[in-house]
């Protein structure tokens, strides 16, 4: 049986409990106000070592906990940086980043002060390993320690996005050296040291995750002395509890938009806003239904981008060219089959022999993923293209296309995906490299031009040959029949009046930087 406690409004009003009940954790119980920030979350975390990061949380906890060099600011506001953890930090010149690191950086579990050797550790741990987050250090060959709080990073290569991609979050969390190296070289769920404006304070899993105020933080100090995540993995049901004042923040549905707009709930602000999140239907090259091009293009051609935008998405996102962000001076024009054509579709079947053809589409369960999913299936239908949905929890999810938990990732055949993007084209562009098949490349594109392009677009400084080697990795994308681009997502959510939130370029939001109004 749920129980519930409350301290404030008591319960939901009857048909919102109804749902509630059947939807939020087991025990949930409304959270104290003051000083108290609570944040609404979609799934618990897994591992908080930087370099096995895997989601959302994951990604969030650090970025309390731990100390990065520098500090993203708010989407909103152009995504623009400063130092953190740095005291200084400059280019010498265009292969050398001098950095030296603020006094009072001290590491939690008396393993004392945080220092360049540690930024060593931390950087060359994940450069070059089979880490999610390598690619953000591909180009640092080392790091020179100069003193304990000074030292130099050296690339090997000039690339000017190296301070934005590799530095604020994700792998840039500088981990203790002596305590990782004393737990085994790695850890999961518990930091073996701590160094952040909050230090990670309980855990009820599939629940909730409290913060508390780091008492040796010597930088900024942050608004609230206690941060509580609240894991509600539905949509509808995240938004309920929000108008009955279980947490101060939550991401909406997109879906749910223009009903909050028309009645806003009291003492409620809506963010709206243009985000980096990129949605996109994987077609495996590898699955035997799909080796012929031929099949692959039907698909692409049967595929009803308008049905998806207003179904799923009620009209307020367009369809993308691509997985870079349609305000970025790099996307690409249009989509090389940019209109559906049914016929065609039926044609390049009937060219390949093909039909009778029933695929398997993986999608997760949230309400948006699977409105796509089942408007997919009928868009499909009408060029005699049998789809079955299977409805998949986040769990379970992320490891079917993962080559170490066995060959079931080179038999999948549809799959819906998105991914939180980044602000330079080369971060949403390196999950479709050859070397991430059974890791995030699901699609079995294996493209040696592609890794050429990408390699290229590392270092070219101009930005419109940047762009044709951008477009042209996505045309490469397109034309392989492995992807149907979708769209990036709006970013929509609701929160107290009285708060200041910061998203950043992940759309994550940044808990250490909200502050009240």
């Amino acid at each position: 049986m749920t129980k519930w406690r409350t301290d404030r409004r008591g319960f939901l009003q009857t048909a919102g409990a109804t749902l509630a009940n059947l939807t939020l954790p087991a025990n949930f119980a409304w959270a104290a106000e003051g000083e108290t920030l609570r944040l609404r979350v979609t799934a618990d975390f897994q591992v908080l070592d930087p370099k096995g990061i895997i989601g959302e949380l994951d990604e969030i906890i650090p970025r309390c906990t731990q100390v990065t060099l520098v500090r993203l600011g708010d989407m909103r506001d152009g995504n623009t940086w400063q130092p953190w953890g740095a005291e200084k930090i400059d280019w010498i010149d265009p292969t050398k980043i001098a950095f030296t690191l603020r006094e009072g950086l001290v590491w939690s579990n008396g393993f004392g002060p945080v220092t360049a050797e540690d930024v060593k550790y931390s950087f060359e741990r994940i450069a070059h390993s089979d880490s999610a987050w390598a690619y953000q250090f591909e180009k640092l060959d080392h790091v020179e320690v100069i003193d304990a709080r000074s030292g130099i990073l050296h690339l090997s290569e000039a690339f000017a996005p190296f301070i934005i991609i590799a530095l604020p979050y994700y792998g840039g969390n500088i981990v203790c050296k002596a305590a990782v190296e004393a737990a085994g070289g790695s850890y999961t769920t518990q930091a073996p040291a701590e160094c952040g404006p909050y230090r990670f304070a309980a855990w009820e899993q599939n629940q909730k995750v409290t913060l508390t105020a780091n008492p040796d933080w010597t930088g900024l100090k942050p608004a609230f002395s206690t941060v509580e995540f609240y894991i509600v993995g539905d949509d509808q049901a995240a938004q309920l509890a929000y108008e009955a004042d279980a947490f101060d923040f939550t991401r909406l549905a997109v879906s749910a938009t223009k009903q909050v707009t028309a009645a806003m709930p009291e003492g409620a602000s809506l963010i709206q806003a243009q985000s980096t999140r990129y949605a996109w239907l994987t077609i495996n090259i590898n699955a035997e239904p799909l080796k012929d091009l031929r099949v692959r293009q039907a698909i692409q051609y049967a595929y009803d981008s308008d049905a998806v935008l207003l179904g799923a998405y009620d009209g307020l996102a367009a369809r993308s060219t691509g997985v870079v962000a349609p305000t970025s001076p790099f996307t690409r024009a249009t989509n090389l089959i940019a209109t559906r054509d049914v016929e065609k579709a039926k044609a390049l079947l009937a060219e390949a022999g093909v039909s009778d053809l029933t695929l398997q589409l993986v999608a997760l369960t949230d309400s948006t993923t699977q409105a796509i999913a089942q408007i997919i299936q009928a868009s499909l239908a009408e060029a005699g293209i049998t789809v079955e949905i299977q409805p998949t929890e986040d769990a379970a999810y992320w490891s079917l296309g993962d080559k170490t938990a066995g060959d079931g990732y080179k038999s999948l055949e549809l799959v819906l995906m998105n991914f939180s993007g980044g602000i330079d084209p080369t971060e949403n562009l390196v999950w479709f490299r050859p070397d991430q098949i059974g890791v995030n490349n699901w699609s079995f594109f294996d493209s040696p031009d592609f890794e050429t392009l990408y390699q290229k677009g590392l270092v070219e400084q101009d930005e419109s040959k940047r762009k044709a080697i951008f477009n042209q990795m996505e045309d490469l994308m397109e034309s392989s029949g492995g992807f149907i681009f979708i769209c990036f997502e709006p970013y929509i959510a609701l929160h107290d009046s009285t708060l200041k939130p910061v998203i950043l370029a992940d759309g994550q939001p940044d808990p250490v930087m909200f502050t009240r109004v």
